[in-house]
């Protein structure tokens, strides 16, 4: 009968090199996620989610389903710990990134008292495009509301509350400065009328509904809890036939929502903001075009991250 090689971890402060805990007759294939939750029942008010280990204080953190017994480790291995300060679970961020603008865009709309001169306190725009402006906006995040809760699948994975309050201040801010001009008593409508406005509406939802489809495809590709061994492809709904061309068209479909949105209101803050969001969700799309390609050796070679045929 083989006899089995327990291992001994100890933990040491990144910063100061100070000793926190030693873990002894650790089991070889232990993760890092369980060493966490060993070094947590010493340290209780740093739960697994707030803790970074690695195997040197400059090194990048090790990842929860790493292995002790594969790591370059001998039987007694040093970690160095780090705090990651206070964290919040994926579900809540995105709860928190939505629900501000939803609601602050809605103040504006509304006119309540001291955002525009008095004499304008609730009362309503005359203009058909800001009822439709409003109408869409609200619908864009009562969707990503609903997908939040019953659509996306989350891991266990969290992020720093410091992250989450940038984040916020990024979503509700620009919410706030776009409907503010939109809303404006003194708001001008597109120099094309209705034709621009119909247009950009008919655009806007069909991307809204492609974004959609997207993460539906994306959340039947997996099972709970487990990683999929295959890469997104289409489907029979014709909205997943972007697939064909890009590795992110949720993200595709996202730019085309805003651009058509700013096309309708023909306002620059939500120009702005768009042409904001592409730069960084071409970087997310980017990131993970080149983790399929090194993933699966099959994947298709006409596929760019996020504009086909071009990037």
């Amino acid at each position: 009968m083989r006899r089995t090689t327990f291992f001994e971890v100890r933990v040491l402060n990144g910063k100061t090199k100070e000793h926190l805990c030693f873990l002894d007759k650790v089991e070889p294939y232990s993760t890092i996620g369980d060493i966490k939750s060993l070094f947590h029942k010493s340290y209780p008010h740093w739960y697994p989610a707030r803790q970074a280990l690695s195997l040197d204080p400059k090194d990048k953190s090790l990842r929860d389903e790493d292995v002790l017994q594969n790591l370059p480790v001998g039987t007694t291995a040093t970690m160095y710990f780090r705090d990651l300060g206070p964290q919040i679970g994926w579900t809540m961020v995105f709860l928190a990134e939505c629900i501000g603008p939803l609601l602050t865009y809605l103040l504006f709309y509304f006119r309540v008292p001291y955002i525009y001169s008095h004499r304008y306190a609730l009362t309503s725009s005359p203009h058909h495009v800001v009822r439709l402006a409003c109408a869409c906006h609200t619908c864009h995040y009562m969707k990503k509301l609903i997908e939040t809760m019953f659509v996306h699948r989350f891991s266990h994975g969290t992020m720093p509350l410091r992250t989450i309050v940038r984040n916020c201040s990024y979503y509700w801010g620009f919410s706030a400065w776009l409907a503010y001009y939109i809303n404006h008593p003194l708001y001008t409508p597109p120099s094309y009328g209705e034709l621009q406005v119909n247009y950009a509406l008919f655009i806007f939802m069909m991307c809204e509904v492609g974004n959609f489809s997207i993460h539906l495809t994306l959340n039947n590709l997996r099972a709970e809890g487990s990683r999929s061994n295959r890469f997104p492809a289409p489907t029979k709904n014709p909205f997943t036939w972007l697939f064909f061309f890009v590795s992110c068209p949720n993200y595709t479909y996202e730019v085309g929502a805003w651009l058509s949105f700013s096309i309708m209101t023909q306002c620059l803050p939500v120009a702005l903001y768009t042409l904001l969001g592409f730069l960084q969700m071409a970087t997310w799309a980017k990131g993970k075009h080149r983790a399929y390609s090194r993933e699966f050796k099959e994947y298709p070679s006409v596929r760019m991250a996020i504009i086909p045929l071009m990037l």
